[in-house]
């Protein structure tokens, strides 16, 4: 049976799962940044919310790596704009949240770092982090965090080629090491599992939730939309992640 409702017998509930988890996994997107300043990409008012970039270009042929590979100063003034377009982030209280339950994994699609940032140690990163450059043609790798005043587009210090962010632009793979650390996880298992900010579109992001609910593990969403999960999670809770996360995890033992 599933709970639509943030009511605090709700909370109440959910909270008591938590405390009993020995394995917690926490799949998060970019709605749980957004108390941090961030923008979301897909839901109402994101990034990608008109399909197209200000020049016309659709967003997935602007930000994909063929396009980085053969006109990277497209892809890069658009990855620019964006920078420009949000404030510096900042770690908030849903991430300080999680990283205060023992033993938690984090999966995120978020490459802002702000989970590790805020204490977590077993994150992974499953889309890359914007704090690196990489040079593609020497592989020198250059530590940069605000991309808002980069020329356009950024080169090496070293060879003069082309910079790219570290991160998977639309139409590359996902990174091995972080595909094999997942595998590793899930082959372990986990005893409750949290979506929170994301859409759920991709499968590797939807599939440990299915995977879960189908399993009889108490499965949580907090999102303020509907995704491609919702109709499997146990308890969905409408609302900002950043407001209800410290409540969960910080709720004492109630009657």
């Amino acid at each position: 049976m599933q709970i639509s409702a943030s009511s605090n017998e709700t909370m109440k509930e959910v909270a008591s799962l938590l405390r009993q988890a020995e394995r917690v996994l926490f799949i998060t997107g970019a709605g749980i940044s957004v108390a941090s300043g961030l923008p979301t990409y897909r839901g109402n008012g994101g990034v990608y919310a008109g399909g197209v970039t200000e020049d016309g270009i659709p967003y997935e042929l602007a930000l994909s790596g063929q396009m980085l590979e053969t006109r990277p100063e497209i892809t890069w003034r658009e990855l620019i704009r964006i920078a420009q377009r949000r404030s510096t982030p900042v770690v908030n209280a849903g991430h300080r949240a999680i990283a205060s339950v023992p033993g938690a994994t984090v999966l995120t699609q978020n490459v802002d770092g702000l989970h590790r940032a805020a204490g977590s140690q077993d994150v992974i990163e499953i889309h890359g982090n914007t704090g690196t450059l990489l040079c593609t043609g020497c592989g020198h790798r250059d530590t940069e965090s605000d991309w808002r005043s980069l020329p356009i587009p950024p080169r090496c210090p070293r060879c003069d080629t082309v910079l790219r962010p570290e991160v998977v632009l639309f139409g590359e793979a996902l990174p091995e090491r972080e595909l094999d650390r997942l595998d590793a996880a899930l082959a372990r298992g986990f005893d409750m599992v949290f979506t929170i900010g994301t859409t759920s579109v991709f499968p590797y992001i939807a599939e440990p939730v299915i995977m879960a609910s189908r399993r009889g593990i108490p499965t949580v969403e907090i999102n303020p939309e509907l995704t491609e999960v919702s109709y499997c999670v146990q308890y969905r809770l409408t609302g900002c992640a950043a407001d209800m996360l410290p409540g969960l995890i910080a709720r004492p033992d109630e009657p």
